[in-house]
């Protein structure tokens, strides 16, 4: 009954590493932002194909089970951000893990919180930030021409995809214990004029032409891994291989697993598991063909 479960302790798996996938409650409409259907199809990836790593996922925002994470070796977050991001009512219990050396994963939306307290923990977790009239989020197709060696770029090779890729974000200072991971120049059309929270600010304006990083691994002073990805946008994305590869390497990364030699292998999702999950019906501008299309070209070897 319930009452037994609440003594139950949550002990550390000794064979292999725990990582919980944490899924914000639905948010954009049909394929965007879709944080269930996008959690499910990585932790089945990680579990089909990593024998090392165990993922459990939860659904529709911040596990209600209190010992969720009291055994994680990683927690990694996708959801909406800012004032509701899933941690902004767990930031002590998430420091504290971090503290213990758990490590941390914050994809698209969930690497903006709200500047000050919560700002300082996503520095110290995962070193990299989105802070509002510092940072932007325009819409682009990011192009990966050089990977820098580290075990997130195991077996990924150069790729180039379109995302809403936010960049510019605040590190921590001098970029101590950052790695950039992706990094790419974004055209000069998405430094915006104008001031807003999300948009445009002078600071981007001034760095015409300059590279930016879009995901950054951090290593931390007191123990513990951290990584942030700011792509994620559209659910379909998860079909490029390199993509969905660089991210299912991160995982088993900040969870302080071994990355297999050649990244973490895992087959192309079908249009139908991609339809699978979603917060949403299918809108109509939903496209079979072009989705199919678009997956070739991204995965032409």
């Amino acid at each position: 009954g319930e009452f037994k479960d609440i003594q139950l302790k949550r002990l550390k798996l000794t064979d292999r590493k725990k990582i919980v996938l944490i899924a914000g409650p639905r948010s954009h409409g049909h394929g965007a932002h879709e944080h269930n259907a996008g959690m499910l199809l990585l932790g089945k990836a990680l579990n089909e194909n990593v024998p090392e790593v165990y993922a459990t996922t939860y659904l529709n925002g911040w596990p209600k089970d209190p010992t969720a994470c009291d055994n994680a070796d990683a927690i990694a977050v996708f959801c909406d951000g800012g004032g509701g991001h899933v941690a902004m009512r767990h930031l002590e219990e998430v420091d504290a893990l971090a503290k213990k050396g758990v490590g941390i994963a914050m994809l698209h939306y969930a690497v903006e919180v709200p500047k000050g307290q919560p700002g300082e923990y996503m520095l110290n977790w995962t070193g990299g930030y989105f802070e509002t009239f510092w940072s932007v989020n325009p819409t682009f197709k990011g192009e990966f021409k050089e990977l820098p060696r580290h075990p997130i770029t195991r077996g990924v090779k150069p790729f180039f995809m379109d995302d809403e890729w936010y960049y510019h974000m605040r590190f921590v200072e001098g970029m101590e214990n950052v790695t950039p991971i992706l990094t790419t120049v974004p055209p000069d059309s998405t430094r915006r004029k104008g001031n807003d929270a999300h948009g445009a600010n002078a600071h981007v304006r001034a760095r015409m032409g300059m590279p930016e990083h879009v995901a950054w691994a951090y290593d931390r002073p007191g123990g513990g891994r951290g990584f942030g990805f700011t792509g994620g946008h559209w659910h379909w994305n998860w079909a490029s291989n390199d993509f969905r590869k660089l991210v299912l390497n991160s995982f088993v990364w900040i969870a302080g697993a071994d990355v297999p030699a050649s990244g973490v292998p895992s087959k192309t999702p079908t249009i139908e598991e991609l339809e699978a999950n979603q917060d949403y019906p299918t809108s109509k501008g939903w496209d079979r063909q072009k989705i199919g299309e678009m997956i070739k070209e991204w995965n032409r070897p």
